[in-house]
């Protein structure tokens, strides 16, 4: 208990002081996803969170306005290559400027937002789309049993690179091993994780 009070009070600080710093940032990103095509700055999403509570999971967009039409088509390329996910290195969807924003994690940052609220943490497994939970093994759906998160084990032991099967042990890891102490390991190999971008697409 003791543990999941401080836990949500770090969230709830860390993310209102980041929100505040990070808003000239946010601002001139947005201005540069403008430019760019004129679309819309945001890609919100819905994910699944804790108990299977689904919730609107907003990134800045990194895709071509008409990626959603695509989507179905990379699924497909996707499943029959044995890829639970629709990860892929060389997306053709992702934008030039999106490809910038994906290898220094900045289009993660409007998530903050989302551990404000409570919807996520900064630390724990990260959100999963409703497609993919409902492939799920019973020991799977573990995953489901703490909120989801920035950052993760296995966002810091190759990222991206990782198969799905390998990213879900982990998650499943840290979730029986969870602690203060592993949180903030996590969160201090992320800053490395990202500066290097390896995995990151």
């Amino acid at each position: 208990m003791a543990y999941q009070s401080i836990k949500r009070l770090v969230d709830f600080v860390v993310s209102f002081i980041g929100l505040i710093l990070l808003s000239p940032l946010f601002l001139i990103i947005a201005g540069l996803i403008k430019l760019q095509d004129g679309g819309p700055v945001f890609y919100v999403a819905e994910r699944v969170g804790i108990r299977g509570k689904r919730f609107r999971f907003p990134k800045f967009r990194t895709m071509l306005l008409d990626a959603d039409a695509k989507r179905s088509e990379l699924k497909s390329r996707q499943i029959h290559s044995g890829n639970r996910t629709l990860k892929v290195k060389e997306d053709p969807r992702v934008t030039a400027l999106g490809r910038f924003l994906r290898r220094t994690s900045i289009d993660e940052l409007p998530q903050l937002w989302c551990v404000f609220k409570g919807d996520m943490s900064l630390v724990r497994p990260r959100p999963a789309l409703p497609e993919e939970v409902d492939e799920y093994s019973s020991s799977e759906r573990k995953r489901l049993d703490v909120l989801p998160g920035i950052t993760c084990l296995w966002q810091v032991s190759g990222r991206s690179d990782l198969p799905f099967a390998r990213q879900l042990e982990l998650d499943l890891e840290y979730i029986h091993k969870r602690n203060l102490w592993l949180d903030l390991k996590i969160l201090l190999k992320t800053i490395p994780a990202v500066i290097s971008g390896k995995g990151a697409y």
